[in-house]
């Protein structure tokens, strides 16, 4: 199984709209952070964690040619707003299928209503196959199963998946142990590091990496990055040896 961070940056990506900070004017490329999701894909089977705002940039920089379903976390903007960016594979392949608590089918419904119009819909449009996830609940994806981890964003119920020995988290401040649980015997955790300082909803690096001790995956990376971070190199050079800052376009094998 393959994965390739799309992004790895927060809600605003990184550079910062115009900002001075020294992170966003930097020149190495590893700074530069679109807006988190990641693509799975191995065989003929295709998915994406996320559909944020740099979706049509993101498809086009990974070559990815094929979707065949998108797994969403949440519904915030920076998580969903690319839906729209689906186009070109509804046009090849037919309606997309999408996984999500029902909360974010609903939400998804009321800003992107003409996606899931039935009557008079605009020849233009995009179609989807809503599929619910329930915690507890593991589902089908290709010939692989997805195990939804139910975390919190603040007072936000957020999903995570796990999927074989490869488990993605992002936008967690707290998780449940009956939780970690279904989080044994990872080759390869990804988990959101907003930023050093403490964020009432998102873990911090040190937040991050108790948690990374405590799964004890093989391997972590840390994603959805804030530019408050700090550069990629420093911060590299800080972490313990199995735990590395992702940055987009990485190409890993799980």
């Amino acid at each position: 199984m393959n994965l390739y961070f799309l992004g790895t940056g927060t809600s605003q990506g990184i550079p910062v709209i115009g900002s001075n900070h020294s992170v966003c004017q930097s020149t190495d490329s590893k700074d530069e952070r679109l807006r988190v999701s990641v693509w799975v894909h191995w065989e003929n089977h295709s998915f994406v964690i996320d559909c944020g705002p740099d979706f049509r940039q993101q498809m086009l920089k990974s070559n990815c040619q094929k979707v065949d379903g998108i797994l969403y976390t949440h519904e915030h903007s920076d998580h969903t707003a690319g839906l729209d960016d689906i186009r070109p594979f509804f046009f090849k392949q037919g309606a997309i299928s999408i996984y999500s608590h029902q909360r974010v089918i609903e939400n998804l419904k009321k800003r992107f209503d003409y996606i899931f119009e039935t009557e008079n819909k605009y020849p233009g449009a995009p179609s989807v196959k809503p599929v619910e996830v329930v915690n507890n609940q593991p589902f089908p994806i290709g010939n692989k199963t997805a195990i939804p981890i139910n975390v919190m964003h603040g007072n936000l119920q957020v999903f995570g998946y796990r999927i074989d020995d490869f488990a993605y988290l992002t936008d967690v401040k707290t998780i449940d142990e009956s939780e970690i649980d279904k989080l044994k015997n990872l080759k390869v955790l990804v988990v959101n590091a907003l930023r050093e300082e403490p964020h009432n909803t998102h873990f911090n690096l040190q937040e991050a990496l108790d948690f990374i001790a405590l799964i004890k995956p093989q391997k972590a990376y840390l994603t959805h990055i804030s530019h408050i971070m700090g550069f990629h190199e420093e911060v590299q050079q800080k972490l313990p040896k199995n735990v590395y800052l992702a940055y987009d376009n990485l190409e890993i094998t799980i």
